[in-house]
């Protein structure tokens, strides 16, 4: 299902054409190239403006792939500003260094290989931004993480929240799904967070902490 029609999203990519450095370019190639679930460049800008908007200088990311999200996210923010990603891939992470230092954010990021749910077990808050890419079926585990680590006024940031439009039946047999389900309806009553889903690409969550 197409979240937003196809000439609305070219017509809105078309106003990021003065994104296209080379840094980006190659790591749109690498994602199309291997079939990798990137965010893409209207979430990225989303995201970009998200971390300007607050002034981000922590940013912890569950699920990194090979840094375009922290691309993203360094962009928005002042150089002091760092990212801690976690990857499960090593390659990937590898990747991610590559590209961030072409990028020229050397010194502002740190590469985690592992689960980052296990290995958010070890960063200490506040962030200002905690930002979920996992495996869809673990998203429900991400909010314990954002509650502890996140500052008033910080962000919990989901990507893939409308899956693709497989979470209008409002109940799935498959366990991503019902990951995405069950997140999206712990926010929903959440009292110390405001949620809402911007149905840009596959629906990116933006859920801001109160207190």
């Amino acid at each position: 299902m197409d979240i937003v029609n196809p000439e609305i999203e070219t017509y809105m990519a078309g106003l990021q054409a003065r994104h296209d450095e080379p840094v980006l370019l190659e790591m749109e190639a690498e994602g199309k190239e291997r079939g990798f679930p990137i965010i893409g460049r209207l979430v990225g800008v989303t995201v970009e403006l998200l971390a300007r908007s607050i002034a981000a200088r922590r940013v912890f990311e569950l699920g990194s792939g090979f840094g375009y999200s922290a691309f993203w996210f360094l962009r928005g923010m002042e150089p002091e500003g760092f990212v801690t990603m976690t990857e499960g891939s090593a390659e990937n992470s590898k990747q991610a260094s590559r590209f961030l230092g072409l990028a020229g954010f050397d010194g502002r990021f740190e590469a985690k290989v592992g689960d980052g749910l296990v290995l958010a077990q070890d960063i200490r808050g506040p962030v200002d931004i905690v930002f979920c890419d996992v495996d869809k079926h673990d998203y429900p585990k991400a909010l314990p993480i954002a509650r502890r680590l996140l500052r008033p006024g910080g962000l919990f940031i989901v990507d893939n929240l409308l899956w693709d439009g497989k979470v209008l039946g409002g109940f799935a047999e498959d366990r991503t799904t019902q990951g995405i389900l069950e997140l999206t309806a712990l926010l929903k009553t959440a009292p110390e967070f405001t949620t809402t889903i911007v149905p840009v690409r596959d629906g990116v969550s933006v859920s801001t902490k109160i207190y």
